[in-house]
């Protein structure tokens, strides 16, 4: 058997972890769906968000965002839901290499790196598909923010690590081999818009406005009876606490000038794309409230 010759960090188990099952999770009928999560909050609101600048003094500009989920109703040793937690570094503006051909304008990188602890299934130390796919949308969502023509043969690298990421669905779900859609995916984008956001600012790159996001989803309403609508639209879905998502839409929204940099939709949009948009605007705005009094106060901090 071939010792490991990495002595430099103590690796995690091969296959990951999972939470533990216990016999009667599995055995007594109807136990297991009274531990699944419902939705306490309204259709229009939004769960609470932590966010704080100036988190990594190496760094020209960092933030922290976490957006912790309610309590569990019930009394169990497994978590409910996930709590997302992302934190965001920013190195430069910096001068180019020589080698590098002449640009008039910052070159903009941006990077969304998973921890090998932020899901249920660990994850590599090597960046995948899914990771370079946000780095892409958030590139797009930042580079129509930052003003790029101030610093010519520049480059600056936005990197965001997801620490604690939302997850596609209930883990009771996972049993029957249901999860996997991808529908955290949005929020955990949603999520790297904002704290890249706060931490631009917190770098003093010059921005036309700040960006923040916002998400929206159709589900399918458990009431649905009595004449009542069969699908519900919602602010700020948690995925773990609706059995049936049928679409969902990420913005990166510009309040000030009314302008959207960045658009992601997944799932059977149907016939109204736009009043799904219009939902996840309105996500966008409440995130764009935190955002403004976090700078506000950072601000403050630093002149005084």
């Amino acid at each position: 058997m071939a010792m490991n010759t990495d002595r430099r960090r103590i690796n995690g188990p091969s296959r990951g972890t999972s939470a533990p099952i216990f016999a009667r999770t599995v055995k007594e009928p109807g136990y297991l769906q009274s531990l699944r999560p419902s939705r306490v909050r309204g259709p229009n609101e939004l769960r609470n968000i932590f966010l704080q600048t100036s988190i990594i003094p190496s760094a020209s500009g960092s933030a922290y965002l976490e957006i912790p989920n309610p309590p569990p109703s019930t009394t169990t040793l497994i978590p409910p839901s996930s709590t997302l937690k992302l934190s965001c570094s920013i190195q430069g503006p910096k001068p180019l290499p020589r080698s590098t051909p002449f640009s008039p304008s910052l070159l903009l990188t941006t990077t969304v790196k998973f921890a090998p602890f932020a899901t249920r299934t660990r994850r590599g130390y090597i960046r995948d598909s899914i990771e370079r796919d946000l780095g892409v949308h958030l590139e797009t969502a930042l580079r129509g923010v930052i003003i790029a023509e101030r610093w010519p043969k520049s480059g600056v690298e936005v990197v965001v690590t997801v620490i604690e990421g939302d997850e596609d669905g209930w883990w009771g779900d996972d049993l029957k081999g249901s999860v996997g859609s991808g529908w955290g995916l949005l929020n955990v984008l949603a999520g790297c818009i904002t704290v890249a956001s706060a931490a631009i600012v917190d770098a003093r790159i010059d921005c036309v406005d700040l960006v923040s996001g916002g998400v929206a989803a159709i589900v399918k309403n458990p009431e649905a009876r009595n004449g009542r609508e069969k699908l519900l639209k919602v602010l700020d879905p948690n995925p773990s606490e609706h059995q049936d998502v049928v679409a969902a839409c990420t913005v990166g929204y510009l309040a000030a000038r009314d302008e959207i940099t960045e658009i992601w939709m997944k799932g059977d949009v149907g016939a109204s794309p736009d009043d799904l948009i219009e939902g996840a605007t309105q996500a966008a705005v409440g995130s764009l409230s935190v955002l403004k009094e976090v700078v506000r106060e950072a601000v403050k901090a630093k002149a005084k």
